[in-house]
């Protein structure tokens, strides 16, 4: 009796093939958590890569010579990474949405004259990535 199979039915559905998962928008993204800039710089390179394919955002950020293009660059493969995981095909896929939050700083204290001391704030930048489809409509902007 040990060695006797269970019998189960097998009811999973798959996903690529469901008419359910044809209507419905597939997104994906990746978070960097802590990236040591500010959010009003790293935004200025967000907003140039918002909107296109990412073939092409990544050929933008290897030539752009800002501080926050490689992070950027990176954040982007790891999302294209997460979507070809979840069976996406990774040539048609768009950057959705970029959002570039405050994720807290870091204070530290200089020595100024008369033995006063004046604050040292070293802001943080909290980035989301959001992919989608090229067929999906994006927002324009």
């Amino acid at each position: 009796m040990a060695n006797t199979p269970i019998k189960t039915e097998n009811k999973s559905v798959d996903r690529a093939k469901s008419p359910i998962s044809e209507t419905m928008p597939r997104e994906v993204s990746a978070i960097l958590e802590s990236h040591n800039q500010p959010e009003r710089k790293v935004r200025l390179v967000a907003r140039l890569v918002e909107g296109k394919k990412v073939s092409v955002a990544l050929s933008i950020l290897s030539f752009l010579p800002k501080r926050a293009a490689a992070p950027m660059k990176k954040l982007i493969e790891s999302a294209v990474a997460n979507a070809k995981q979840q069976g996406e095909d990774t040539d048609t896929l768009q950057i959705k949405s970029v959002v570039v939050e405050n994720a807290g700083m870091l204070k530290r204290y200089m020595p100024r004259a008369f033995g006063r001391a004046s604050l040292i704030r070293h802001r943080k930048s909290r980035i989301i990535v959001t992919l989608a489809s090229a067929g999906l409509k994006l927002k324009q902007g």
